[in-house]
């Protein structure tokens, strides 16, 4: 029986936040300014920065509180505080968690972006984005997987959970047409069957 289980081979059959997160985070201290945190991103090249209070998590401060909080609201961004304008609190997940947890996650709470905890210490941020990129890989991991247990190609699209390509709501019937992942309202739109994958022969 031992030598049974051990020529099994090994299925990986779900991919990790870990796997997709960004890291290391980008911090701005509480009194700091919304001019310096704008900075951190044109440098960075990313959309969001945690913001602190003695090194410790309290919130996050994204483009769009920027825009919506100061840029719309007519202020100047040397004079106000990242505090002053960060989402609290920053919402988390553990970094061995499946990245469907983390878009469930995210949808629950109407959010795009999660810390990422690893044994109480913040070490990444995911975000809807992130999400979206591994979709495609998680339909190779399914597809693997059946072939492994079979010994045949997954022919027929069995439904995914993930973002939609096309109105980007989550769904957990997605099913790929032409590359793109639809969800069952956008494949009924485009009035279009679900087709076969190609086959690996």
């Amino acid at each position: 029986m031992g030598s049974r289980l051990n020529s099994e081979p090994m299925i990986r059959t779900k991919i990790l936040v870990r796997e997709v997160m960004n890291s290391p985070v980008i911090t701005s201290e509480i009194d700091e300014s919304v001019r310096e945190a704008a900075k951190k991103m044109a440098r960075f090249k990313i959309g969001s920065v945690v913001v602190t209070e003695k090194g410790k998590p309290i919130g996050i401060v994204t483009e769009g509180d920027i825009v919506r909080k100061v840029v719309a609201e007519d202020l100047k961004p040397s004079r106000v505080k990242v505090g002053d304008i960060a989402s609290k609190p920053l919402h988390t997940i553990d970094a061995g968690s499946d990245v469907t947890e983390a878009a469930k996650t995210m949808r629950r709470l109407n959010i795009k972006k999660l810390g990422v905890v690893y044994k109480n210490e913040l070490v990444g941020i995911v975000t809807t984005s992130d999400l979206n990129a591994v979709t495609p890989e998680l339909v190779g991991l399914l597809s693997e997987k059946v072939r492994i247990t079979t010994g045949e190609s997954l022919r027929v699209r069995s439904p995914l959970a993930g973002y939609c390509d096309s109105c980007g709501e989550w769904s957990d019937t997605l099913i790929e047409i032409d590359g793109r992942f639809l969800c069952e309202d956008c494949r009924s739109e485009v009035s279009q069957e679900p087709a076969e994958l190609p086959s690996e022969e």
